[in-house]
């Protein structure tokens, strides 16, 4: 007999506004068990996660937590702001009687030292120590929104070692499909605002997905006919007795009103990605000369050059800290360096997007983002277009143009952000910090994303 569950939430409904995001959604969470929760991006997987920890209530159902359970929840964006020091930071999570060199030993598993100034760490760094303050405690059960965002390959791998070693029940919302089949032993879909469970990790579950899905299209083929032979009853059968014929009315009814909301119900299609076409720009994008830029004693670029001309894809890699981020800034012109210079081509037109998301307007809705608060419209390679139509080649759905930015989930951000830049007039020039984070699912349709640009930028 399976042990009781740590954690349960039953019949979990929640609206925001007119809109439902959840409905009557479950979730169990047992001893060391180790779920990965998927879904689209905005179906609520965070929501979910948050009504788990305890962060936010539910509008319906019930959150039972066994008495001297133990959770800690980390969030998509941690707030260090109040700290000096990342070991601050990380030791203000620790309860009474949590072993404090448990927390330094994973700062150090994680590549930090704990003298570090919050204010002034890479996105990566931000992310090591905020998963550093919720592994420390060893709680029983561990919330994890993409925790590998802004994380390199070792600080990967390392987490990865950690919590398979870990005794705490895991629940992780993740973008990175490799880490979800390392660890996942059950995988709970959260589709259409109700959960399914499949007793197996991620690697089988768009398999297991697309079975389900291909047997919901076959029984709305099966509708489609009913209602076909019923409405020809009604309008062409021998006459019967009245009540009869309203029973089977209202029966018609009935069967209208499932498809409407079936059709209502189907997942979106992929992301629909046109790239807006540059103007003629010369062939120099960019040349860099012996560009050097430091941070106190800490020197993040020395003596660089690079030149970059219409039509290169050019890939910058390296470990958290080590100033990607920094280089982009400097070759955008966006950041000055210490030392050398940068020269950008004639007619340039620099977009980007930023892996923090710094310019999204939070209280800005996504129409007014998308149209920069006029009117109604986009222009995309010269033809006007009304914003509804193109928010939906995003996979945003017409009731959200009024939502407010920060009511979007992180993947959804990471959508307006990419139709914004995608959108932007004259471009000639696209620099991305971590475009994928927070996306579900990115691969196929990022690949058409940056296909799709073209050639000449």
């Amino acid at each position: 007999m399976a042990p009781p569950p740590l954690l349960l939430l039953k019949e979990i409904s929640l609206s925001f506004g007119s809109k439902p995001l959840l409905d009557e959604a479950t979730l169990s969470i047992g001893p060391s068990e180790r779920l990965c929760l998927v879904g689209r991006n905005g179906s609520g997987k965070s929501t979910l996660l948050k009504i788990a920890s305890g962060e936010i209530e539910p509008d319906h159902g019930s959150r039972f937590v066994q008495p001297g359970v133990t959770i800690r929840y980390l969030a998509q964006d941690p707030d260090l702001s109040r700290f000096t020091t990342t070991r601050a930071f990380v030791e203000a999570g620790l309860s009474p009687g949590d072993d404090p060199h448990r927390a330094r030993y994973l700062l150090e598993s994680l590549g930090l030292t704990g003298e570090e100034d919050p204010s002034r760490l890479s996105g990566g760094e931000t992310r090591r120590a905020a998963l550093a303050q919720v592994l420390a405690p060893d709680p029983d059960i561990l919330l994890l929104d993409e925790p590998t965002n802004h994380l390199d390959v070792v600080a990967i791998e390392e987490l990865e070692t950690v919590l398979k070693t870990s005794r705490s029940a895991l629940v992780l919302i993740s973008h990175d499909r490799r880490f979800l089949e390392t660890l996942s032993q059950a995988t709970v879909w959260l589709d259409r605002g109700t959960t399914r469970r499949l007793e197996q990790g991620f690697g089988v579950f768009e398999a297991w997905r697309d079975g389900i899905l291909e047997e919901e299209q076959i029984a709305h083929h099966k509708l489609n006919r009913q209602i076909v032979r019923e409405e020809h009853w009604l309008r062409y059968g021998v006459s019967a007795r009245r009540k009869r014929n309203q029973r089977r009315l209202e029966g018609l009814l009935s069967l209208r009103g499932t498809r409407v909301q079936a059709k209502q119900n189907r997942i979106q299609a992929d992301v629909k990605l046109t790239a807006h076409e540059a103007g003629e720009a010369g062939r120099k994008v960019i040349e860099a000369h012996r560009l050097t830029k430091s941070y106190g004693d800490l020197k993040l670029v020395s003596d660089f050059s690079i030149r970059i001309a219409r039509g290169n894809r050019v890939g910058i890699v390296g470990p958290n800290g080590a100033g990607k981020t920094t280089l982009i800034n400097l070759l955008t012109g966006s950041l000055k360096p210490d030392a050398g210079t940068v020269k950008l081509g004639t007619n340039l037109e620099v977009a980007s997007l930023d892996q923090r998301r710094e310019k999204l307007d939070p209280e800005q809705s996504v129409s007014a983002t998308l149209t920069d608060g006029s009117g109604d419209s986009v222009i995309i390679n010269g033809e006007e277009r009304h914003v509804i139509s193109y928010m939906r080649d995003f996979l945003f759905a017409p009731e959200q143009a009024g939502t407010p930015v920060k009511a979007l989930s992180g993947g959804e951000q990471g959508r307006l952000m990419l139709a914004v830049a995608l959108a932007h007039p004259s471009t000639s020039s696209y620099w991305t910090s971590r475009p994928t984070i927070s996306i579900w699912k990115p691969s196929t349709s990022f690949r058409r994303c940056w296909r799709a640009i073209p050639a000449r930028c």
